[in-house]
């Protein structure tokens, strides 16, 4: 099942996508894609009401598309998840997740614009898997325990401005919340139909040239580890997001590619979650 939302920003709709691909209205169900919505979502029983007609069609051409869940109540984030990043970083491997937050105004569509930062000089892309809370986790026990949080799962990019994060006062939070720098979409997709998490393939592209190529497998914590991790020393709520870490490949890895600038193109994809296209602009 794939969740959507379209729409002027601010204004979106909330949709669902039958089988082949026609959208379908969700307003008369709910308000919007939110923690109040994703915490009593049973995709089962939504799929029959698809299937049965019971939902006006929704027609998709030429909408925007927003981000798959309304502003979050948190984004938490790991860093440093795979192995190669941590290399091309001259890091350790982290020894337990490291774990930063993200502003929720963060959170633009999957084909909004992204904008460079005023005084930026080390604007950097990083596509990651983006985890949906559906149920409140807090001090989970078990991995069974962590896949009964999940609502389901998304794709972000989480923008890094690098001159920021790391020579602005040592705090990574200057460097990961200005404005637009976590497009997230174009769906939710539910867990039944994304099947094992640690098995999709993730690739960004800068103005065409592929930059990004992993795969979840890397990951040096799992999702649900990840989860479970997070939930002892936080509580997630429905329609909060996690996301993972991002593999190899980031600008700051790859001496001598310029960072981005206005004009550039990010393009971006996860195996069953679809696609991202952002433009850079000015701020």
């Amino acid at each position: 099942m794939k969740l959507l939302r379209v729409g002027a920003p601010g204004a979106e709709r909330p949709a669902v996508l039958g089988p082949d691909g026609t959208g379908y209205d969700l307003s008369g169900r709910t308000r919007d894609i939110d923690g109040a919505f994703l915490s009593g979502l049973d995709p089962v029983e939504l799929a029959a009401a698809v299937a049965a007609g019971e939902l006006p069609v929704l027609e998709l051409a030429g909408e925007r598309v927003g981000a798959p869940v309304a502003r979050p109540g948190k984004v938490v984030c790991v860093g440093l998840n795979y192995r190669d990043h941590a290399a091309e970083a001259g890091a350790a491997i982290p020894v337990e997740p490291v774990l930063f937050l993200k502003a929720s105004n963060t959170v633009v569509g999957p084909q909004d614009e992204v904008l460079v930062p005023r005084g930026s000089t080390k604007t950097d892309y990083e596509v990651e898997l983006a985890v949906v809370i559906g149920r409140t986790a807090r001090y989970l026990q078990s991995e069974a325990e962590a896949a009964a949080c999940i609502a389901g799962y998304t794709i972000s990019n989480d923008v890094t401005e690098r001159a920021f994060q790391f020579e602005r006062g040592g705090q990574w939070d200057k460097g990961k919340c200005c404005e637009t720098f976590n497009p997230l979409g174009p769906y939710l997709v539910t867990p039944d139909e994304v099947g094992d998490p640690q098995a999709l393939e993730l690739k960004l592209w800068v103005n065409g040239e592929l930059r990004q190529d992993g795969s979840t497998a890397e990951m040096i914590f799992p999702v649900l580890a990840v989860l479970r991790y997070i939930s002892q020393f936080m509580v997630l709520e429905p329609g909060d997001v996690v996301t993972t870490g991002t593999p190899a490949g980031v600008t700051i890895g790859r001496p001598g590619t310029p960072f981005l600038q206005p004009g550039d193109v990010m393009e971006l994809a996860v195996t069953g979650l679809g696609r991202q296209r952002q433009v850079l602009g000015k701020a």
